[in-house]
């Protein structure tokens, strides 16, 4: 199991190295067509590995980490490639292999290209490079190789965004880079402070010793550093403004894998290291950290209420940005809880945003496709896009994955939420429940406002007479490769919503042992 581990993060980086080499043949239309090719088998053999790994792990001990590889790598820093997956990451790795898989499948038919954009063996090289950080955040267990797998996923985004983006891309792009480079330096100075007080940079040492042997101060100053290095790639209210700068100006793969990955990265941090290596810091900074989770949901609701507002050219993929601010809101109260229902229905509701979200960035990128603009208003037109009745398919698809993003039951945008809300109503021992009901009330508050706006803008994108003029003469249904690449993310949020303990049976085992240290 430890080899399926290893494999599945060398394989895209020897992809991603194999775009250097002049193995592409020289015409650019044949060799960026070899590119893709290569992408999608690379991605589809990571995919094959990382089910390879879910179907290997042992199921019935979740709290363990399994397919370990524990070795010295710098050992005048203490530094071990230590690496490992349990209940809580095994999840967000199979969840990043599929989406990196349905986007190379996508990519092959809707890359950016022209004078002006780069060749697919670059993106090729970007795309697999980023792959490689995303998997490795996850599968690391070493503060530093954290740090270091955190990083690796900068690089290659911003060029996506830069290169491959729209509009006002590059500006994007440079707030993108400069926002979460500056939180992973604060990010660090807190590992570092951890590492040099206990000794160890080792993730499960840390976890076992539960804070023993770092004072109160140390914890509270480190759990400081982290949370806001965190915060910023989460994001969480006041540091999201990157956010819908980048969505916006992203390719369509680049809003996915932004949404479904990157986000998940800062949320899982917060769970791996902050609950078991510094429990005290975490919880004098907890009620904080709910409360600004609170005021983000309801803010992001209430910014999508404005954008989604007749009249006030709201973009669409910016709207589904602002949506994120919310709904990671849900992630972040649900962790601040401190409790196993609280810190589960974050991890839940983890998984859910990458399926749902990544699902609407699809379909929304497809719209911008078909009619050249994700303006809301230039969409609704008069009479409205009326996509019940142009394109019957894509329209379904759109409504699906906007009743799912406001937490339909029966969807797994449902379990989340409701976990999360569960768990900020009876917190943890130590922090003030009246607090926590409030933020409670605030979240349903957020639910409701969620609901609202994502029904109005079906209703102004799906609905209308379609025989009546609209901003182009003629809207293709949903096409085969789409169908290929939307169908597995539709088909989970089904499942998620119908069998949550599919994933609770994994998560909650290794939720209690990192709460208690054990």
């Amino acid at each position: 199991m430890n080899a399926v581990l290893i494999a599945l993060l060398v394989l895209p980086l020897l992809g991603a190295a194999l775009t250097l080499a002049p193995v592409f043949g020289p015409d650019r239309a044949t060799a960026d067509r070899r590119a893709l090719r290569l992408n999608t088998v690379v991605t589809g053999a990571v995919l094959l590995l990382a089910v390879a790994l879910a179907a290997g792990f042992d199921h019935d001990e979740p709290a363990r980490m399994q397919a370990t590889t524990d070795v010295s790598w710098i050992p005048a820093l203490h530094v071990r490639l230590h690496l490992g997956v349990d209940g809580i990451s095994l999840p967000l790795v199979v969840l990043t292999a599929l989406l990196t898989f349905l986007c190379a499948l996508y990519s092959e038919k809707r890359l950016p290209n022209g004078d002006t954009v780069p060749s697919a063996q670059a993106f090729v090289g970007l795309f697999l490079l980023l792959e490689v950080g995303m998997l490795a955040t996850f599968a690391v267990l070493d503060l530093l190789l954290f740090f270091l797998a955190f990083e690796i996923v900068l690089i290659p985004m911003y060029f996506l965004i830069a290169r491959w983006g729209s509009g006002a891309k590059v500006p994007a792009a440079n707030r993108f880079i400069l926002y979460t480079l500056l939180g992973s330096a604060v990010m660090l100075l807190g590992f570092l402070l951890i590492g040099s007080k206990a000794g160890t940079f080792d993730m499960q040492a840390l976890a076992t010793a539960h804070g023993s042997g770092l004072s109160h101060t140390t914890q509270v100053i480190a759990a400081l550093a982290i949370l806001v290095g965190l915060a910023v790639k989460a994001p969480a209210w006041p540091l999201h403004s990157w956010l819908p700068d980048a969505h916006t100006a992203a390719p369509t793969v680049g809003s996915v894998l932004l949404a479904g990955v990157l986000l998940k990265m800062g949320t899982y941090g917060l769970v791996r290291v902050l609950l078991p290596v510094v429990p005290d810091g975490t919880t004098t900074l907890a009620p904080y950290l709910g409360a600004f989770a609170a005021v983000g949901i309801v803010y992001g609701s209430l910014a999508c209420l404005a954008l989604a507002r007749p009249g006030s050219k709201g973009d669409l993929k910016r709207l589904i940005a602002y949506s994120s601010v919310g709904h990671m809101g849900f992630v972040l109260l649900g962790i601040a809880s401190l409790t196993p229902v609280g810190v589960n229905g974050a991890l839940f509701a983890n998984i859910a945003h990458g399926l749902i979200t990544g699902l609407l960035f699809f379909v929304v990128g497809a719209l911008k496709d078909r009619y050249g603009t994700a303006d809301l208003d230039t969409l609704a037109g008069a009479t409205g896009a009326a996509l019940y009745g142009r394109a019957p398919r894509l329209g379904a698809l759109l409504a699906f994955a906007a009743v799912a993003s406001l937490g339909l039951p029966g969807l797994a945008g449902f379990w989340g939420e409701l976990l999360a809300m569960f768990g900020a109503f009876d917190p943890a021992q130590g922090l003030s429940r009246p607090a926590f009901v409030t933020y409670m009330v605030l979240a349903g508050l957020g639910t409701l406002l969620t609901a609202a706006y994502l029904l109005i803008v079906v209703k102004r994108v799906c609905m209308g007479d379609p025989e009546q003029p609209a901003p182009v003469a003629e809207v293709a249904d949903l096409r085969r490769y789409e169908a290929v690449s939307w169908t597995p993310l539709a088909a989970l949020t089904l499942l998620a919503g119908l069998w949550p303990a599919l994933l609770l049976s994994l998560s909650n085992p290794a939720v209690k042992h990192l709460l208690g240290g054990g």
